[in-house]
């Protein structure tokens, strides 16, 4: 037996927690769906209920971000085994795929059910407007793109990149932190098992939202692999390649908790910040938590420090799900979401999925995508467009963060 197999058998026990499991994703039957489907459904509800509570007792931010991070956990599991298998295609289809169905689909779906509630009480929703605070995940996100684009430009993810990408969530995270928890004054405003949870005494409190957390990330960790497993051998009867179904189709499964969470808030229609927030979350949380998982499980698996390399190929679907980010966070920068900047952001993904075979297809998109991002970035130099985030960044600093410092 060589040292590195030797290494390997060593350092495997490591990643026992982490992976779903050391080989393949195993296919079940497509009954699975029966079972695993509610499971998800309903673990994300428990969630979304323990977040809304917990924002009272801590800055919104933050339960945001735990609650991003437990949604992801299907995500993790499914990255993971790709990495721990040295599947790098198949690992960044994944990443690239959930991070463009996040921005393409679940932004404009928060517009679009805000709207149709707002139109169902006999009003008109042209845009959702962030509030101050949320300046941060805006600014966030940017920060996690901008060194995304670094690890592009390279070709390459290695353990040094993943301390970088660590740091920024620690910053990101550090500062949420500091941000106020939400007025109390709003609680009668809550759902009603929210709002039992909030004026409940405090270590039945503690308990319930503890409780929630941990039963609904654990349903969701649980459920993931077989219903992951149930589509697979769907997709295998259809004769979907392995490399399509991680890119378009595994990424409705890993990033469905989101949906639902986005959806129990957008429908309020006051929730819909809150809801865009959850999924800016996720995003952040993916391109520095899950980017950076990757080449630590990636270096395991091979018993010795290794760097992730990034072909022609794989560079190029980093480079247009980048591009999508910048635009997507160009639209933020002004702390509010347009009605055609959503159609936009739908619009561009849609026509991705359905050509996605077509050859050389994903240039022109990535050439659309930074086109428009260069009209965004001309407006807000000439004035006509405001980037009102670092404003709100640096007042919401010279509040919260100088007292910490």
């Amino acid at each position: 037996m060589s040292n590195s197999d030797k290494r390997q058998q060593v350092l495997a026990p490591v990643c026992a927690l982490l992976l779903v499991s050391a080989g393949t994703i195993p296919e079940e039957g497509p009954y699975s769906l029966f079972w695993t489907a509610p499971a998800i459904l309903i673990a994300a509800m428990l969630i979304a209920w323990a977040a809304e509570s917990a924002q009272y007792f801590m800055a919104q931010g933050v339960a945001l971000a735990i609650l991003a991070w437990l949604q992801t956990l299907p995500e993790f599991a499914v990255e993971a085994v790709f990495a721990w298998k040295q599947q790098v295609p198949l690992l960044m289809a994944g990443l690239t795929g959930a991070l463009r169905l996040l921005t393409g689909l679940g932004w404009p779906m928060i517009y679009c059910t805000a709207a149709f509630f707002k139109r169902r009480r006999g009003g008109r929703l042209n845009e959702i407007t962030l509030e101050p605070e949320h300046s941060v995940e805006v600014l966030g996100l940017i920060a996690s793109m901008l060194y995304s684009f670094f690890i592009c430009w390279t070709g390459t993810l290695d353990l040094i990149d993943a301390a970088v990408l660590i740091a920024i969530y620690c910053i990101y995270l550090y500062i949420l932190s500091r941000m106020p928890a939400m007025e109390e004054e709003s609680v009668e405003e809550m759902e009603r098992i929210p709002r039992a949870i909030v004026t409940a005494r405090r270590p039945v409190r503690i308990a319930a939202i503890a409780g929630l957390f941990l039963i609904g990330g654990g349903m969701i960790y649980f459920a993931a692999e077989p219903f992951l497993g149930s589509l697979l051998s769907v997709s295998t009867a259809l004769g979907i390649p392995v490399f399509v179904f991680v890119q378009w189709v595994a990424p409705f499964v890993s990033e469905f908790p989101e949906k639902v969470s986005a959806f129990y808030w957008a429908r309020t229609v006051d929730k819909a910040p809150t809801a865009l927030m959850n999924m800016i979350s996720s995003n952040i949380n993916q391109w520095t938590l899950l980017a950076a998982m990757l080449p630590i499980v990636y270096s395991i698996s091979r018993g010795s420090v290794s760097a992730i390399p990034l072909d022609a190929e794989q560079q190029t679907e980093l480079l247009l799900t980048l591009a999508q980010a910048l635009l997507g966070a160009l639209f933020l920068l002004e702390m509010k979401l347009q009605w055609w900047e959503a159609a936009g952001l739908f619009a561009l993904w849609f026509a991705q999925f359905v050509l996605s075979p077509v050859a050389h297809v994903h240039q022109y998109f990535t050439f659309a995508y930074f086109a428009w991002a260069a009209v965004d970035i001309a407006l807000i130099v000439a004035g006509r467009r405001k980037a009102t985030a670092f404003p709100c960044f640096a007042a919401m600093w010279r509040r919260h963060m100088r007292r910490a410092i």
